[in-house]
């Protein structure tokens, strides 16, 4: 349910004004000890930030599509670290959960991932299965009122400080696609299941991926969403939502590193004159500026498609794809702005020129959304 639009203009304030006042000027810090402060994470919970597209009735802020990338454009401002911190609770951690759990599993665990109090984590990626999600070899045997799990899922957001889990995993042995996966809720305080140390990363410190091992973990049939057999069908879905979400962070990265652009070219001084009054830098900035009202205008117009009930599977790809690309070429056109200061790291355009690469992999790569963007425009016919 939308909130009214006074109310919304509060939240996006309010968001607006935590990323400004508090986030930006630890961004160096977070980077360098690899680390989110506590008192940060605190304030976030305070703020409502964990449970966004939670229902207001499990305690959430129940945030239409349309006011959740909104809300994404503006914690896109700094860097992408901070929202990965909540941003598994807000997505892909908690929405197979809302779209296709019981009332009883919401009952039980929404309320806390709303609050923050339970960090969720979804676990798709194997070592053999990532862009081929269909190929998933972690195996879920059914033993009575319980399912065995037995695999190891790989680059993991979040899984470090994960309680509960989504997870994917194959029910039917025989089928070897789509149609013998299953979903499930696990705890993490199920004996078996274990964690990795988080992997060293080209760019986003302060937000964290690990391998998840399951040895065995006896997990309570109860747990899982929805039918067996649906369980990619329950990952896809989530992930139409979670594409919409990057592409919005995605926009407000490229805002903030223009703005960036702008305020260095005005001071920087070369030939005896500012460098915005050079063509060439001009040329940077305005094929950077078009792009991102491109972006920007692609993802909120899909995400009030979706909010009307349409199905936006291409759109939310296309705007995935594009956002994630444009978003690069911005960052790159920074660092040329910037030169040899965009280069070292006072001024932090190198870390945001780091932290952006992964938004073309991350939630299905250029090259899959190419694929998807594809497959629906010929379904469609044109």
């Amino acid at each position: 349910m939308a909130l009214d639009a006074e109310t919304r203009d509060q939240l996006i304030d309010a968001v607006r004004r935590f990323v400004a006042e508090r986030l930006r000027p630890i961004e160096a810090q977070v980077s360098e000890n690899d680390a989110v402060p506590d008192e940060i994470v605190a304030e976030m919970r305070e703020l409502g930030l964990f449970g966004l597209s939670i229902p207001e009735e499990y305690g959430g802020l129940g945030l239409s599509m349309e006011e959740e990338c909104l809300v994404g454009i503006e914690l896109g401002r700094t860097s992408p670290a901070f929202r990965s911190t909540f941003g598994t609770n807000v997505g892909i951690g908690s929405q197979g959960l809302v779209m296709f759990g019981s009332e009883a599993q919401k009952a039980k665990w929404l309320p806390g991932i709303a609050s923050g109090e339970i960090v969720t984590s979804f676990a798709l990626t194997e070592p053999e299965a990532g862009s081929d999600s269909a190929s998933v070899r972690t195996g879920a045997e059914r033993d009575g009122e319980f399912y065995v799990l037995n695999g190891t899922k790989r680059y993991i957001t979040n899984a470090n400080k994960a309680q509960l889990f989504t997870v994917m995993a194959r029910t039917d042995p025989a089928n070897k696609g789509a149609g013998g996966i299953s979903a499930f809720l696990v705890p993490r305080d199920l004996a078996g299941l274990s964690v990795g140390k988080p992997e060293k990363k080209m760019g986003q410190q302060g937000a964290h991926i690990c391998d998840v091992n399951f040895d065995n973990v006896r997990v309570p049939a109860a747990n899982r969403i929805g039918e067996e057999g649906q369980g990619f069908r329950v990952a896809m879905q989530v992930l139409d939502r979670g594409r919409l979400h990057i592409s919005a962070v995605c926009v407000g990265v490229a805002e903030r590193l223009i703005a960036d652009c702008v305020v260095y070219a005005a001071e920087r001084k070369q030939f005896g004159a500012p460098i915005a009054s050079f063509q060439l830098i001009q040329g940077m900035i305005a094929d950077s500026k078009t792009e991102t009202l491109a972006a920007r205008a692609l993802t909120l117009e899909t995400a009030r498609k979706r909010d009307h009930g349409a199905g936006v599977t291409l759109e939310a790809a296309a705007a995935k794809y594009f956002a994630s690309e444009m978003v690069g070429r911005v960052a790159d056109r920074a660092v040329q702005i910037f030169g040899g200061a965009g280069y070292v790291a006072d001024h932090g355009i190198e870390r945001l020129y780091r932290d952006v690469r992964i938004f073309r992999i991350y939630e299905g790569a250029s090259q899959i959304q190419q694929i998807v963007i594809a497959r629906e425009t010929m379904k469609r016919g044109g």
